[in-house]
């Protein structure tokens, strides 16, 4: 008999909840005792500027976005109660107020809620969750579920986290091995107050109201780990991911990282994104030198089809996608794309000043070819053309306060320039984004 997703999931969660010993659950001090309440504020300011290449027609008409907005964050995490089953609650309250919307622009940067409305000034949304915790294992319930994984991994990166509805359970009953799996049946996205939206193909624009996944990481020794999931979109895709990564001493202040990441991904059900037969795999090494780190990439996309990862919501895209050349603007997983990167990081504690960090990256893109996909796929916006080709460029700076009434305020600017050399699949654009945080743990 063929175990469907959903099977799979309660075997693995009776699988997970029945080993090892009661540690996590036998130290519970209780539901109050150790709960937890943290307010972050987090003030976003969002400047994309496009110039040639749109690949639709909302990108011509909202050429120039920016938007500056102000978010307010509670996040309560309630302790378990005590016994051999533990029960416990999470509770958000998310509060946005938009402070310019962009005169004479768009102002639908997609980073305000509700949905782009570039007509509100302010909204709010709430989530809760259900937890029950038996020995190492933990499953929620809820609204507001938030697992981040390479085929699920909603964003926290605009001024409220996307989240989602269903059933997640987190396993740590082997030393070294993170197991999970879930069942999801609704989103929110991070412009949205909606908790009942769809999941979407990003790149394909279709929607799915159901995603099922499960997968692991295990830390083999201190230097290497390996991590394997899996992931159905209904009537979507099924996608299959597997990565390796291994750090080598070569002294107390020196060390190669080498990193590889795979994915496979099949059309399912109704293949509402049409025919998809992709392989995606990207290779990394990465030497560091006190404070400094130099990295290079490669990576390559096979099939006729780009590497397609998790929306929820028309037009925004997600973090599902661990590949190492995927960029703040674009992600260089365009059918038959294969793109090399460097990267330059540095942390500058070690000159004396500790919480600042730089970091650059340059990446290009070469031998995009969607000339064999099918007419009538929704990734045609690739076209004929059988060599696009372009690059990304980006720049970060971060300063995080170590001390003091004003710990952990932190201030960070990213600026983003990608540029196409031929052909009309992406855009070339500049994009600028101030984000200032200050998280504050009431007790």
């Amino acid at each position: 008999m063929r175990l469907s997703s959903k099977h799979v999931l309660v075997l693995s969660i009776a699988s997970m909840a029945g080993h090892g010993a009661m540690a996590g659950q036998a130290e519970s001090k209780g539901f109050i005792e150790d709960s937890h309440l943290d307010f972050m504020t987090r003030n976003l300011y969002w400047n994309h500027d496009y110039h040639s290449g749109h690949n639709n027609a909302q990108r011509t008409a909202d050429r120039d976005r920016r938007e500056w907005g102000q978010t307010f964050r509670l996040d309560f995490s309630s302790g378990f109660t005590q016994g051999l089953v533990g029960f416990g609650v999470d509770l958000s309250g998310y509060t946005v107020i938009k402070l310019d919307g962009g005169a004479g622009h768009s102002g639908q940067a997609g980073v305000l809620v509700p949905e782009g409305n570039s007509t509100a000034h302010e909204a709010s949304s709430a989530g809760a969750n259900l937890k029950v915790r038996v020995s190492e294992t933990e499953l929620k319930y809820g609204n507001n579920l938030r697992p981040y994984n390479p085929v699920f991994a909603p964003a926290d990166a605009r001024l409220t986290p996307a989240t989602a509805t269903g059933f997640w359970v987190v396993s740590n009953e082997l030393k070294g091995l993170v197991a999970e799996a879930a069942h999801l049946t609704a989103a929110k996205d991070f412009n949205s107050t909606n908790l009942s939206d769809d999941f979407f193909a990003a790149y394909a624009g279709v929607a799915s109201d159901t995603v099922d996944f499960l997968g692991a990481s295990y830390s083999v020794t201190d230097q290497l780990s390996v991590s394997l999931y899996g992931a159905e979109y209904k009537d979507i895709w099924r996608q299959y991911y597997g990565n390796a990564n291994y750090t080598y001493p070569l002294s107390d202040n020196q060390s190669l990282n080498f990193d590889a990441n795979l994915y496979r991904t099949v059309d399912e059900g109704s293949s509402r994104a049409g025919d998809i037969d992709t392989t995606a795999y990207s290779l990394a090494a990465a030497y560091t030198w006190g404070a400094h780190t130099f990295k290079l990439t490669y990576q390559k996309i096979h099939g006729d089809q780009p590497f397609d990862y998790l929306g929820m919501g028309p037009g925004t895209f997600h973090d599902s996608i661990y590949l190492a050349n995927s960029s703040q603007l674009v992600d260089f997983n365009g059918p038959n794309e294969k793109s090399w990167g460097a990267f330059y990081n540095l942390d500058m504690a070690a000159y004396g000043v500790p919480g600042l960090s730089f970091g650059a990256r340059y990446i290009v893109g070469r031998d995009v070819d969607g000339s064999r996909m099918d007419a009538d796929s929704p990734y045609n916006f690739y076209g004929s053309e059988r060599s696009e080709d372009h690059w990304e460029r980006d720049l970060e700076v971060k300063y995080v306060v170590q001390e003091g009434s004003a710990k952990g305020l932190s201030v960070r600017v990213r600026q983003a320039t990608h540029r196409i050399g031929n052909g009309a699949s992406d855009a070339s654009a500049d994009q600028v984004r101030l984000i200032v945080e200050y998280p504050w743990s009431i007790f």
